[in-house]
């Protein structure tokens, strides 16, 4: 096992360099938008520009990797990724930085799914639930580890911008160095939405809304933060504590949602998700502590919503179809990600930041409430078809490779990769 691990190291510190980069710049971009005196619904386009060119990216890096190999790939795009927060510290303008977080989304999308394919043909059967998990672990620590660096610097000026660029291009170096056999072609990502929903309308539904959730939290929940007074460090603290609660949470709720009927745990976390929004609304930014402490309840649920529903699709699907199940559902939340913070943006213009837990509350409404509904529609499946809950953190950098190292799955499943006839 030990062996294993230090073979892909490389890969993994590659990994832990981009995502401690995503954390910061997640946090670094709305906050500097915010200081910049950009409106709310600005702001929102920026995040939409980066969720629609990370899908972009999950369709196009396969071919992208056909063409010119894995290495090549990646180096281009971390170049790209350095380039795009360059440009961040370089032009101070709204659309430009729509385009630049583009260039950051598509790249992101593409270093990832290179890494992911990198790890999934060096990991076993027995081996893939570990590696998972360790790279689950340094998925959340990278991404607060970059959060936590904003405070250390000025946003003010482009020096947290370079700082970002430095470790986008370090992600470089590891992978660039390391001797591991470059692997097969990249799955390509097929997606029958139509075929999803028939097979499991919760499922498909509840994507949507945890897209929606997630983009609005992830990339407004900082708006929220500097807007209502919140230090540089309370900011990152509370993104920081729905985090931790999503972690601690996630397996307890996904083990019940195994032995019982998985909506409803969807519909559960609904409510709760809905409660904890109320709360917020109530008791405002009177005291600190119970706001923190009621965003790190709303995490609890706000990052198991996807596992669950994923893993709920799958309970409906054959063996085979546990990749492109997961793939689908991801590009469905990805387009919930890009509806999400610009709804929310434009009524916290008008309204106020309030606006956005009003909105992600009713959102968690909608999630459970539809849950709960299809509970009298269709019976929960057969006990001998359902899989496994398995936690699936709802990070920047989720991508259809990533389900291939999810140890659900078996190498002996079938899988579609990209060939020069296509």
């Amino acid at each position: 096992m030990t062996s294993s691990i230090v073979s892909i190291a490389s890969l993994l510190l590659s990994a832990f360099f981009l995502l401690v980069a995503g954390g910061l710049s997640g946090y670094l971009i709305p906050l500097r938008a915010v200081q910049e005196g950009w409106t709310t619904f600005d702001i929102s386009l920026i995040a939409t520009g980066y969720a629609v060119c990370f899908t972009i990216g999950c369709f196009i890096t396969p071919r992208m990797v056909l063409r010119v190999g894995h290495v090549r790939v990646f180096a281009v795009l971390a170049a790209l990724l350095a380039i795009s927060l360059l440009m961040h510290g370089l032009v101070l303008n709204s659309l430009a930085w729509i385009l630049f977080r583009g260039i950051a989304g598509f790249s992101i999308a593409g270093t990832y799914m290179v890494i992911e394919s990198w790890l999934n043909e060096r990991v076993t059967n027995e081996t893939r639930g570990t590696v998972f998990s360790i790279y689950m672990v340094i998925s959340m620590l990278g991404l607060m580890a970059g959060q936590f660096m904003v405070p250390l610097g000025d946003p003010q000026t482009a020096t947290l911008f370079m700082v970002c660029a430095i470790i986008y291009a370090l992600a470089l170096i590891p992978t660039g160095l390391s001797s591991a056999q470059s692997p097969q072609p990249l799955t390509a990502v097929r997606v029958d939405i139509k075929g999803l929903y028939l097979k499991s309308p919760a499922a498909a539904v509840g994507a949507v809304f945890a897209g929606f959730i997630a983009g609005s939290w992830t990339n407004l929940g900082p708006v929220f933060a500097q807007v209502n007074g919140l230090s540089t460090a309370q900011g990152a603290t509370m993104l920081a504590l729905a985090m931790i609660g999503g972690a601690v949470f996630q397996i307890p709720m996904g083990r019940m949602s195994d032995r019982i009927d998985r909506r409803y745990m969807m519909a559960l976390a609904g409510l709760v998700g809905a409660l904890m929004c109320g709360i917020i609304l109530l008791i405002g930014m009177s005291n600190i502590f119970i706001f923190l402490a009621a965003v790190f309840l709303l995490g609890s649920v706000l990052f198991p919503i996807y596992s669950l529903v994923v893993a709920h699709a799958n309970d409906y699907a054959q063996a085979d179809e546990f990749v492109a199940t997961s793939s689908g559902l991801l590009i469905i939340f990805g387009g919930g990600s890009m509806i999400g913070p610009l709804f929310s943006g434009a009524l916290m213009d008008k309204i106020g930041t309030p606006a956005l837990f009003m909105v992600v509350g009713v959102a968690f409404v909608c999630y459970g409430g539809y849950a709960f509904y299809r509970t009298f529609r269709r019976p929960q499946a057969d006990e001998d078809d359902r899989v496994d809950f398995q936690a699936i953190p709802m990070t920047r950098t989720l991508t259809p490779q990533t389900y291939e190292l999810d140890p659900r799955v078996d190498v002996t499943d079938d899988e579609e990769s990209v060939s020069p006839a296509e």
